[in-house]
């Protein structure tokens, strides 16, 4: 469907396919669903570690959708990701002689940052995403003291913005609480398509040696100390109390694999998976452990859902807007750890429930299509663009219309 009136978009992040994690996999679909409603695409993104790695953007006709790829570095305790160098001077250059309607930016690092300042200097209105609690990651990795600097960074880098959007509603008060300003809430989208019951495989199944009534329970995303993954074993462990026979899968990797292996051997590790592999995975299980509370809304719960998996959750981000305790999945408080050992156990032991879960669970996720999701973002930035512009003054210094402020 076309969009009444097409927008240049100049899209900056520092993640994106081939990268795996969720940011890079929403915004991929969010920009193709741009694409598809008739918008023009400028992209700035990282050069691909590995150049010859397929990525998204190869499909997509270039004078519709055109990258730029510039320098990154790993970031610390990150390294399967990378963190963008200032490039300033090019944006300016660049949207100096080919301007956007507005400038939109997914990652708040030190690409991110410079792109802001080119916008400003140039008068160009500008949105960003808040995607990841880098802050709260700090924690995790012993250094804790980070977490106030690194809030005060992201507060600070939002409200230079003229719009936020964030995925859920309850994440949108923690950060008004928190003094972040001119918050819009832009949801997620699953591919039902892709992500669906039918793909669940017998043959799969068989090779992590469960027969078609086994109880198997997955996880799925990065092996990472803020993904809280001891808690998915011990749920594990519960699960075998009742049904010796469960059988725990990991889709995913990073630096905690040998630690869980280590510390559970039965445990099957199948690295990382895309694609129509990655759904026939999902469908070939049948609990969904999804432990995590560092999330800011956890693209594998609509996955999970999509697939017809009963999903054990906290009631956080994604989950707790999804989920129907009890009857699509359950919920647990997050400082209660013990109810979601306690809701795993049960399902193991339950084949029933399991499936009538997991059939509610893929009702409840249908519509969430990533074409409606493109629409809603549409609308946003038009709105944006028509009536909330940044103003260039001749200080050099971007002051907003009086329509900015009213709260968003």
């Amino acid at each position: 469907m076309r969009a009444l009136k097409p927008i240049r978009l100049a899209v900056v992040t520092e993640t994106y396919p081939p990268d795996i994690n969720g940011v890079a996999m929403s915004l991929s679909r969010l920009i193709g669903g741009l694409l598809e409603r008739g918008h023009d695409i400028d992209l700035y993104r990282l050069r691909p570690r590995d150049p010859a790695s397929p990525s998204e953007c190869s499909a997509v006709d270039p004078s519709r959708l055109r990258v730029t790829e510039l320098k990154g570095v790993p970031i610390p305790f990150y390294p399967e990701l990378m963190m963008g160098l200032p490039a300033g001077r090019l944006l300016v250059r660049r949207w100096r002689s080919e301007r956007p309607d507005l400038v939109h930016i997914a990652t708040e690092g030190p690409l991110g940052w410079s792109a802001l300042r080119a916008a400003r200097r140039l008068g160009i209105p500008v949105s960003s995403d808040f995607r990841t609690q880098f802050d709260q990651y700090s924690t995790h990795y012993g250094l804790a003291w980070l977490a106030a600097p690194v809030g005060a960074y992201l507060r600070a880098f939002h409200n230079r913005t003229d719009l936020t959007t964030v995925p859920t509603s309850a994440l949108k008060q923690e950060l008004g609480n928190r003094g972040f300003r001119k918050l819009r809430v832009l949801g997620r989208g699953v591919d039902a398509r892709q992500f669906d019951p039918v793909r669940r495989c017998d043959s799969l199944r068989a090779g992590w040696g469960a027969n078609p009534d086994t109880p198997v329970a997955l996880c799925v995303g990065r092996l990472a100390a803020e993904k809280n993954l001891e808690l998915a074993l011990e749920a594990f462990s519960a699960m075998r109390d009742l049904a010796p026979d469960t059988k725990l899968v990991f889709v995913g990797d990073g630096p905690l694999r040998e630690t869980l292996a280590t510390a559970c051997p039965a445990a099957i590790f199948a690295g990382r998976q895309t694609g129509p592999e990655l759904a026939r995975y999902y469908a070939s299980a049948d609990v969904f452990l999804f432990p995590s509370l560092s999330e800011t809304f956890g693209n594998v719960v609509t996955e999970s859902m999509a697939s017809g998996l009963a999903t054990v959750a906290f009631r956080h981000a994604a989950a707790a807007e999804l989920i129907e305790s009890g009857v699509t999945g359950w919920l647990s408080d997050p400082e209660d750890a013990r109810s979601f050992i306690n809701s795993a156990r049960a399902l193991a032991a339950d084949a029933q429930r399991r499936r009538a879960m997991g059939r509610g669970a893929r009702e409840a996720v249908s519509h969430l299509d990533w074409p409606a999701i493109a629409s809603q973002f549409e609308a946003i930035v038009q709105a944006l663009i028509e009536g909330e512009r940044p103003v260039q003054v001749s200080s050099g210094v971007t002051r907003l219309r009086a329509s900015e402020t009213r709260p968003v």
